[in-house]
């Protein structure tokens, strides 16, 4: 089939819920993607986070297919041979007690509410009901009905309410604002140690230090969504660890899951996860034994192949060599290891467009709210490859603000 009746047939029987860029792709291997016609793109999205160990890691590929051929679904009914060492992993991994895993970013984030709720009942002695959970301007945090009516985008929101009452919003990276909205039926402060979808936004060094300070002050649970932020990307394991702000509660998925399959995991202290007892949450796939097989190698490739570290030493490299880019159409660069967003102005150039252009290219990427370019490659990208993407985006800001200057130009 050719490239454009692949993408007719997925636009005739697929629901019109994305906006891909004309790209279609068959193969992948470590940071590259080929299209049908064997074109190779260096990767610069990883699914967001998803395949942040590169597209088809040797050593999750065989460590799914050493369990395929041993055992595949059982569900929760019975044990299997190693979910618990799977949840001790990345319970040590996190510095926390215990884990319950999912499969998807957003059914770990239901997982969290559920259990800061519960907690503010049973532990808080707040009134059944009344329980709050304070979250940021600009979260993005999935998109079931519950986690939407929250989210202050109104793309999200727009034709799925009702929503659920029970959540306040604070601006994002100003901690005394959110401290004041703090009251009795406060629960739980849910925030993303970075905002990903928003563009990338940084806080303000010390925000997460002071957010853990706020939460004992007064008691209440620090819940951190690390679903894109974790497991390296920001060149330490966890974004928190950059200000030893350790949560009570992690939410973490996307890259535990190697890119094959999706893993997702509410990782808590001790007195947070005995909020659950038998019958109060489950998933008949969570915690499943290819999962759970999958998670083990990526919690150890993380660590034997050093990929915080070295996400923290090439996102130098990236920021230095974006940095370096002169051109009128960049507002703003920000990021912390491998994951930076670049602000675009529209007046000078489309960032949709931009994406277009890179992809011709040879480059893959999306843009975000309208005006914000992504580079969040696989962890084990080459150097090399890393600053070839950067050449080839300032080749296409160029391109893009070239053919807007003579568009405007004939209009005239």
């Amino acid at each position: 089939m050719s490239l454009q009746s692949i993408i007719d047939l997925e636009s005739r029987f697929g629901a019109k819920n994305y906006a891909p860029l004309p790209v279609v792709l068959a193969t992948g291997q470590g940071a590259y993607l080929y299209d049908t016609e064997g074109k190779r793109y260096i990767d610069m999205m990883s699914a967001y986070s998803a395949a942040s160990f590169g597209h088809l890691h040797p050593r999750l590929v065989a460590a799914m297919k050493r369990q395929l051929d041993r055992l595949d679904l059982v569900s929760r009914a019975y044990h299997s041979d190693n979910l618990g060492a799977f949840c001790q992993d990345l319970a040590k991994l996190a510095g926390l007690d215990a884990c319950l895993p999912m499969n998807t970013g957003a059914e770990a984030v239901e997982t969290a509410i559920k259990a800061a709720r519960r907690y503010g009942y049973d532990v808080l002695t707040i009134p059944e009901d009344k329980a709050e959970i304070i979250v940021a301007a600009g979260n993005f945090h999935g998109r079931t009905t519950s986690i939407i009516g929250f989210s202050t985008d109104p793309a999200c929101r727009r034709g799925f309410g009702p929503f659920a009452p029970g959540f306040v919003t604070a601006p994002y990276g100003d901690a005394a604002a959110l401290e004041a909205l703090i009251g009795p039926c406060t629960a739980a402060v849910l925030v993303e140690p970075i905002q990903g979808e928003a563009g990338v936004i940084v806080p303000p060094e010390g925000y997460l230090a002071s957010l853990r300070r706020i939460c004992d002050r007064h008691g209440v649970l620090l819940i951190f969504d690390e679903v894109q932020s974790g497991l390296g990307r920001t060149g330490r394991n966890f974004c928190f660890e950059h200000e030893n702000a350790r949560p009570d509660g992690l939410i973490v998925g996307k890259a535990l899951g190697g890119g094959l399959m999706p893993v997702s995991a509410f990782v808590a202290r001790r007195g947070l996860m005995d909020v659950f007892d038998p019958g109060s949450h489950g998933s008949t796939f969570g915690g499943n034994p290819i999962a759970a097989a999958v998670g083990r190698e990526a919690i150890r490739v993380l660590g034997e192949e050093n990929l915080s570290r070295r996400s923290a030493v090439l996102g130098k490299v990236l920021l230095e060599a974006l940095r370096a880019v002169d051109h009128p159409g960049i507002v703003e660069i920000r990021g912390k290891g491998l994951w930076v967003g670049v602000e675009l102005d529209p007046a000078h150039v489309n960032a949709k467009d931009v994406c277009l252009s890179m992809a011709r290219r040879g480059v893959l990427t999306k843009e975000t709210h309208a005006t914000v370019i992504r580079f969040a490659p696989p962890l084990v990208i080459e150097e090399a490859d890393l600053l070839q993407a950067v050449d080839l985006f300032h080749d296409a800001l160029v391109e893009v603000h070239s053919a807007a200057a003579v568009s405007c130009a004939e209009q005239i």
